[in-house]
């Protein structure tokens, strides 16, 4: 399969007022633009989106499938060229459609692979500390003002490096339920709708998995905990 089009350089030519207008275009205006023969507006959508969906399914596969994130990408935008006339921006949003069938194309290499375990669980209360600590992760590095020490900067990669670990040893049904929640921001209700799965089982997932990675990451939770 050859690699799709990225989106033009800004520094190759003056942006245009017209290619400014896509910039500032939402994502679904994007895409009835794209079925309306806009190729231009395909181009903006793809930088858009394209770091987010790519670390969606390489983390929803895990270490083990990590080979194969690349394929499912491409394939995951195969899918949204190949769908453009039929997407409706009246149902659900571009970016939750567009992640919903990257879960389930990730979902079905998993299966093939037998890594799928469905492991659903009713456990403690929902926890932020997992999300704030994730949110640490991949803002210490670009909070260029905070100007953050050496030690800081080792102890924030040695916890995003424990936090990946850690998600690869969830079921895959929970980590692909975290994922959705914590990276792409669906509430339960549009988890439950995009994977037609109901209300209760979504929140037995993120609770379940959430309690997992909170174990996971005791170490690094009590170094934030001990600094409030």
């Amino acid at each position: 399969m050859s690699a799709l089009p990225r989106a033009r350089s800004a520094t190759a030519s003056p942006a245009a007022p017209e290619a400014t207008g896509r910039d500032a275009m939402p994502d679904d205006q994007l895409m009835l633009a794209y079925a309306r023969g806009d190729a231009a507006a395909f181009d903006v959508l793809y930088a858009r989106h394209e770091g987010g969906l790519f670390r969606f399914v390489r983390r929803l596969l895990g270490a083990r499938l990590a080979s194969q994130a690349d394929e499912v990408f491409q394939d995951t935008w195969v899918r949204i060229i190949t769908a453009r006339e039929s997407f409706s921006p009246q149902g659900a949003a571009w970016r939750t459609w567009a992640f919903t069938i990257a879960h389930n194309l990730a979902m079905d290499r998993l299966r093939v692979s037998g890594r799928e375990v469905a492991l659903d669980g009713h456990a403690g209360e929902d926890d932020e500390a997992i999300p704030a600590l994730e949110r640490g992760v991949h803002g210490a590095s670009d909070d260029v003002a905070t100007h953050p020490s050496a030690e800081e900067l080792a102890f924030w990669r040695a916890a995003g490096r424990r936090l990946l670990a850690c998600l690869d040893e969830l079921p895959t049904e929970q980590r692909a339920a975290f994922l959705l929640h914590h990276e792409d921001g669906l509430t339960v209700e549009a988890l439950a709708t995009s994977l037609q799965i109901g209300f209760e089982t979504v929140r037995s997932r993120l609770r379940y998995g959430l309690q997992k990675l909170r174990g996971c990451m005791e170490r690094y939770l009590a170094v934030l905990e001990g600094a409030r």
